[in-house]
């Protein structure tokens, strides 16, 4: 199952806790470019610098384990990967198109070892996996996603969290390689006045829809 979507729609906890329901594993793509952004900025290669960045890409040692611990050649960056210096500069080595080959073949291996699973990003309905059994579009109000993201990040507030969030929207949307768009054919959903919950439920009907052999755990 493929879900796509902006910063601060809720795809990464609907994604997660929807996975959990469907007995399936889960995976968060976007702290794979994450992950190679951290290690760009630990070894001192300038995010900017597509060859350079690409070969880090290529030589990762990343591990994601279920929990949410997140190991990049062996450092704990399960917190780095989600500090200001990294979400400032994530947007720019996501869009070098050698680091989204290299991402999205690490991407297409882990389904296929898994045999399935729900995956959330910015392309994995539109380019990853654009036949998966659903593809979903989360998307919420700018006001909405910028409320969400500061009460998760700490030290900055609500304008900064704001202009960043629509900093990086424009990046993503307008990146040459793999922009973000809605997939033909998605499930678009407006988290904005829905809760988590409520947001699980519709994914869990969908399920059932075109899974009819799915049997969703209970919550």
């Amino acid at each position: 199952m493929a879900i796509d979507g902006p910063a601060g729609s809720g795809k990464s906890t609907v994604a997660k806790m929807l996975a959990e329901r469907i007995g399936v594993q889960y995976l968060d793509t976007g702290a794979m470019y994450r992950s190679v952004t951290f290690a760009s900025i630990a070894t001192g290669v300038d995010p900017a610098d597509a060859n350079e960045v690409a070969q880090l890409a290529r030589r990762m040692d990343l591990q994601m384990d279920e929990d949410g611990t997140v190991l990049v050649n062996g450092v704990d960056a399960t917190t780095q990967i989600r500090g200001p210096e990294v979400t400032r500069a994530v947007s720019s080595v996501a869009s070098h198109p050698a680091v989204r080959r290299e991402l999205v073949s690490r991407q297409r291996e882990w389904a296929r070892r898994r045999g399935g699973g729900v995956l959330e990003g910015r392309d994995i309905g539109t380019v990853v996996f654009p036949d998966a059994t659903l593809v979903v579009y989360l998307n919420a109000n700018p006001e909405v996603r910028a409320s969400r993201r500061a009460g998760e990040v700490q030290d900055l507030d609500y304008d900064t969290v704001a202009a960043d969030i629509a900093r990086r929207d424009a990046l993503d949307q307008n990146r040459e390689t793999d922009p973000l768009k809605r997939a033909a054919g998605a499930l678009e959903i407006d988290t904005s006045w829905l809760t988590i919950e409520e947001v699980v439920e519709l994914l869990v009907d969908e399920v059932r829809a075109v899974r009819p052999d799915a049997r969703p755990l209970e919550p």
